[in-house]
C-alpha cells in the first residue's frame, strides 16, 4: 500500500481527501501545519506528498525549497484556482505536477497514480543500460540518470521523462499537445503551463546552451525540439519535421 502525506491546514478538506483516497488503496496521513509536515515528508516513509501552497506560519513554497534541498519524494501541490503564479512557482521550485482546489476527486486519484508511475520507473531498480547521448548529454534510461560532459544532473521524474521524449526525437518538434498527453498522461490545455515550466527547468539544470546555439528550441505554436549538434552547420531556416500526434 502506497502511502501520501496530506500537509494542509484544512482539516475538512484532509478528512475527505483521507475517505476517498483510503478508498482507492492508499494509506494516508494527514498534518496541519509547515513543520510537521516537512520533517515527516523528509521521512522517506512516503510515496507522495500532497502540498497546500497557503499553510500557516510559512507557505507550500518554502516547505517545497526546503524539502528539495534534502528529499527527490514526488511532491502534488494544492493551488488556489485561477492562480497561475502560483503554479509556475511551485513547478519552477520542484514540484511534479499541481492541482487546483476545488478539485474533482477522481481528477486527484488521477494525478497521483500518473505521478507515482514516473516515480516507480525511476527508482524501479537497474537493468541493462540503455543509454541515450545528443552533444554533450548522456541519459541511461536503465538507471535513471543523466551526464552532462560526464557530471550527473539531478532532475526530476517529470524533467526526466520530457527530456527522454526530446531526445529520442532530437531534431524533430514535439508539440506540446504530445509532451502534454505522453508524460503528463492528461490532454492538453491552452492554458495549462506545466510543460513549458518544466523544459524551463531542463534550460537552468542542463544549461541553456550548447555548441554555441539554444539546446532546446521553441517552435512557436507548436512545441520543443531539441537541437542535435551535428546540425549545428546546417540551413537553420529550413523548416523543421514535426512528429504528429497521434
Amino acid at each position: 500500500m502506497q502511502r501520501v502525506l496530506i500537509i494542509d491546514d484544512d482539516a475538512e478538506l484532509c478528512e475527505l481527501v483521507r475517505e476517498y483516497l483510503g478508498a482507492e488503496g492508499f494509506d494516508i496521513r494527514a498534518v496541519h501545519d509547515a513543520e510537521s509536515g516537512l520533517k515527516l515528508a523528509c521521512s522517506g516513509e512516503f510515496s507522495l506528498v500532497l502540498l497546500d501552497v497557503m499553510l500557516p506560519g510559512s507557505n507550500g513554497f518554502e516547505i517545497l525549497r526546503r524539502l528539495r534541498a534534502n528529499s527527490d519524494v514526488p511532491v502534488l501541490m494544492l493551488t488556489a484556482r485561477g492562480d497561475d503564479v502560483d503554479r509556475i512557482v511551485g513547478l519552477e521550485i520542484g514540484a511534479d505536477d499541481y492541482l487546483p482546489k476545488p478539485f474533482n476527486p477522481r481528477e486527484l486519484v488521477a494525478r497521483i497514480r500518473a505521478i507515482l508511475r514516473r516515480a516507480d520507473a525511476r527508482a524501479g531498480g537497474t537493468p541493462a543500460p540503455r543509454v541515450l547521448g545528443v552533444g554533450d548529454i548522456e541519459m541511461d534510461t536503465g538507471a535513471r540518470v543523466v551526464r552532462r560532459d560526464g557530471e550527473e544532473v539531478r532532475l526530476t521524474a517529470v524533467e526526466f521523462e520530457v527530456l527522454e521524449h526530446l531526445l529520442r526525437a532530437a531534431g524533430t518538434v514535439l508539440s506540446r499537445e504530445k509532451l502534454m498527453r505522453e508524460v503528463l498522461e492528461r490532454e492538453y490545455s491552452a492554458i495549462d503551463r506545466s510543460i513549458d515550466m518544466h523544459v524551463s527547468n531542463l534550460r537552468k539544470k542542463l544549461g541553456a546552451e550548447h555548441a554555441g546555439i539554444e539546446r532546446i528550441k521553441t517552435v512557436r505554436g507548436v512545441g520543443y525540439v531539441y537541437t542535435i549538434p551535428s546540425e549545428l552547420g546546417s540551413d537553420r531556416s529550413a523548416p523543421l519535421p514535426v512528429v504528429p500526434d497521434e
